[in-house]
């Protein structure tokens, strides 16, 4: 018998590799997806120590960068959904921050 409902999972991370251009999230059904970096502007900017401390949050739902107050849900990744935040709101952060010296 075959069954037309369709049960959708929600899609969990299980690690995070933020290079110079790219996030790539591993997922817990083996699964890897890939983005360019320049869709998340505070990740970006980050140094490499800011994009390396992250935490998975919801059980692997989410993504939390606590170094630069940045949070990405796996499913907007999946989706597609680069950052929603306002230019006017990145300028403030990176004013905030100041130069940073090393990357």
């Amino acid at each position: 018998m075959n069954s037309l409902a369709v049960v959708e999972r929600e899609a969990v991370a299980s690690a995070v590799e933020v290079t110079e251009d790219e996030l790539t999230v591993s997922l817990v059904d083996g699964r890897r997806v890939s983005v360019p970096l320049v869709w998340y502007p505070r990740l970006s900017h980050a140094t490499q120590i800011e994009r390396e401390k992250y935490e998975l949050i919801g059980r692997g739902t989410g993504i939390h960068w606590p170094l630069i107050d940045e949070d990405l849900s796996v499913s907007g990744i999946l989706k597609g959904n680069p950052s929603y935040e306002s230019e006017k709101s990145l300028k403030a952060w990176l004013d905030e921050r100041g130069p940073i010296q090393s990357r």
